[in-house]
């Protein structure tokens, strides 16, 4: 399996963050190379790494659809085995990773996730929400979301019963990949900055 690991000079925390991509994009997509030099500015380390049908499509140039559920989970406690165990590691991830992130947490697999963009429910499809795992979270879980996202806005899911340990942040006119309107004054790159900060607060404060 493929790894990115980027270190930072003076860490903050002993934990690393194991990020994982989205469905449609890799490891080294512009949202998880800024992400991850961000929160290395920050004191955090970080190791990238890829699904197998990422990895695939990486060798064979074909595009490939995600492996199920089952898969990524087992792919993304591997990563979290080669981080040194999740005595060492907070899982996250960029909407899809941020998902199997979450669903690691429910199982108790792992002591902290969060999720960057979480895939509430696909886009148009308000009705199918992706919630039948929340009810087995008890551990911290950050989640940074941009306020129009598709796939959770905030008047969706300030009216959802998430876990009590989930704590939202909000991107204000962000978009899935956290970028505001121009006319909002706001820029992709503040909100990203922002993200960034809020993630290392939260894998700090667990250190």
């Amino acid at each position: 399996m493929p790894y990115l690991c980027d270190r930072p000079q003076k860490p903050k925390s002993h934990l690393t963050l194991v990020l994982a991509h989205g469905a449609g994009a890799p490891m080294d997509s512009e949202f998880m190379t800024c992400m991850a030099r961000l929160l290395n500015d920050r004191g955090i380390s970080v190791v990238r790494f890829e699904f197998p049908y990422m990895a695939e499509r990486r060798e064979s140039g074909k595009k490939r659809p995600p492996n199920r559920m089952p898969e990524l989970m087992k792919s993304f406690y591997a990563a979290v085995e080669h981080c040194g165990g999740p005595q060492l590691c907070v899982v996250g991830g960029k909407s899809m990773g941020g998902r199997v992130a979450s669903m690691l947490l429910a199982d108790g697999a792992v002591q902290a996730a969060v999720s960057l963009g979480y895939p509430f429910h696909p886009t148009g499809k308000p009705d199918n929400l992706r919630k039948d795992h929340w009810g087995a979270i008890e551990a911290p879980w950050l989640i940074v979301q941009g306020t129009r996202d598709p796939m959770g806005k905030r008047e969706e899911v300030e009216g959802y019963e998430l876990p009590s340990s989930a704590l939202v942040k909000w991107l204000d006119d962000g978009d899935h990949d956290f970028k505001p309107r121009k006319a909002s004054g706001l820029t992709q790159s503040q909100h990203w900055v922002q993200a960034a900060d809020w993630v290392s607060e939260f894998i700090v404060g667990l250190s």
